[in-house]
């Protein structure tokens, strides 16, 4: 499967500590050699690379591991490809417009039984489960919404119904953000750790290699990181419960609902748009 790597910030952060130890994970220290890409919000607009090469050996990934980009919200992916063939259209994350906004989503999983109708207001450009599904969700959201976006709160639950028929099907890890905040829903497997005054000192996992927080923050700097599996070995990560769906806002969890699939079969059944 693949692996996930998210940030939300209080204010603009870089990722680089992060990413050094995530993207060993592409080839190294782990088997996810099928592509990866990172998308870094930057006000409205979207820095997005992605590579089909694998993360421990892309020159790409190279110049962002060493690139300090500051965000309050990024989302990265490391790909070990189950739909859809090795390339670079079939890399994560994928972003579309919905709103006047860029959403990006990466997904860790997969759904072999969900083939969503799509009305073609959002079209998948590669082959991947991960992709339709993406636009599925964007077309929901603008069935249910319209033109207008809905409050912050809202838009969080009506995630939960859509992804809830969806979280019985299969492995459905991801990450969701349109730059306000950053939606993460554990299927199976997913940390986080939220990294706020007093700051100490992190090691990595993946790579000999430390930073002391308290050096380059300040005691207001609030900052969220969310990954497949903890990247440092020296910090209190919380393991997410399978079943449950978070909202990341300005460095903090601020909501949190369940997606355990319902053991009355005919909930999953009756999304028409989840229908094979």
């Amino acid at each position: 499967m693949c692996q996930l790597l998210g940030m939300n910030c209080n204010v603009p952060t870089d990722i680089c500590f992060s990413f050094t130890g995530f993207r060993k994970r592409g080839g190294v220290t782990d088997v996810h050699s099928d592509g990866w890409g990172i998308a870094f919000f930057e006000g409205r607009g979207v820095r997005l690379f992605v590579d089909p090469q694998p993360s421990a050996e892309s020159a790409v990934a190279e110049l962002v591991r060493s690139y300090p980009i500051h965000s309050l919200n990024v989302i990265a992916h490391i790909r070990k490809a189950t739909q859809g063939k090795t390339s670079l259209e079939n890399t994560h994350p994928f972003m579309r417009e919905l709103w006047g906004r860029y959403w990006l989503f990466a997904h860790n999983g997969n759904l072999p039984q969900v083939r969503p109708r799509l009305d073609g207001s959002f079209v998948p450009v590669g082959s991947t489960d991960s992709e339709r599904i993406f636009c599925w969700l964007l077309q929901s959201l603008r069935q249910r919404f319209g033109i207008t976006p809905p409050p912050r709160q809202e838009l969080f639950q009506t995630l939960g119904v859509l992804t809830l028929p969806l979280a019985g099907k299969g492995i459905f890890n991801y990450l969701l953000s349109d730059g306000d905040s950053l939606v993460a829903h554990c299927s199976t497997e997913l940390s986080y750790i939220i990294r706020q005054a007093p700051f100490a000192e992190a090691h990595l996992k993946d790579e000999d290699l430390s930073i002391d927080f308290r050096q380059v923050t300040t005691p207001d700097d609030r900052v969220a990181v969310i990954a497949t599996q903890p990247l440092t070995d020296n910090e209190p990560w919380v393991n997410m419960r399978p079943g449950t769906l978070w909202m990341f806002h300005n460095g903090e969890v601020i909501a949190q609902q369940n997606t355990a699939p319902s053991p009355v079969k005919s909930l999953a059944d009756g999304v028409d748009a989840t229908q094979t």
